[in-house]
């Protein structure tokens, strides 16, 4: 299992599946990340938070908490 918090700029993955708990996986399924979808890892901060990645056409910044609820191939 790898989460999106693992992956490296540059990379492109598919979300296999979301953990955590409703509100926090309600956020992320509303922010357009849910199974399927195709993402690729833009950036990350100098401490590896946030995580800048590119989902559905536009940009968007992941916290690292977020991005370890998220799982990946």
């Amino acid at each position: 299992m790898k989460t999106l918090r693992e992956i490296q700029p540059g990379q492109s993955v598919q979300v296999v599946r979301l953990h955590g708990a409703g509100p926090v996986r309600r956020r992320i399924m509303d922010m357009g990340i849910t199974k399927g979808t195709p993402l690729t890892v833009r950036k990350v901060a100098p401490l590896g938070d946030p995580v800048e990645i590119t989902v559905r056409g536009y940009e968007l910044s992941v916290r690292k908490a977020d991005a370890e609820c998220i799982e990946v191939e």
